[in-house]
């Protein structure tokens, strides 16, 4: 980042003038700050946030137990605990214990590639 210098005037005295940058601003409380100083913040907070593009991070779906796997996968409970115990999707699994998390896209996915599975079209995923 640029440090950039701001001329700020200070009013009572016209000849005085101070420079400032925007990490001095930045350190200095809301409170102690003059409007000036403030206001010159806000617009040049404004430009260097611009300058920052945002991550767009796509989020996973996740279901839970042999129930979400029959909702993931569009078929009954004893057909999705056999996808399971097939090892076809055991990548999308994570199960410790009783508790078996599944990420529905890589499951999905693992299971297109594979083509022994057969995606139920009209229940899928909802």
């Amino acid at each position: 980042m640029e440090c950039q210098k701001i001329k700020l005037v200070n009013r009572k005295e016209k000849n005085m003038i101070q420079i400032t940058t925007i990490e001095q601003l930045l350190a200095k409380p809301i409170c102690m700050m003059t409007g000036e100083e403030f206001t010159l913040l806000l617009q040049n907070s404004e430009k260097v946030t611009a300058k920052v593009p945002a991550e767009v991070v796509p989020e996973k779906h996740y279901e839970y137990g042999i129930e979400g796997l029959a909702k993931v996968f569009g078929c009954s409970v004893p057909t999705a605990n056999r996808i399971k115990k097939s090892g076809i999707i055991d990548a999308a699994i994570a199960q410790v214990g009783r508790k078996i998390v599944v990420d529905a896209e890589l499951a999905l996915t693992l299971a297109k590639e594979a083509g022994t599975i057969k995606i139920n079209k009209k229940w899928g995923k909802r």
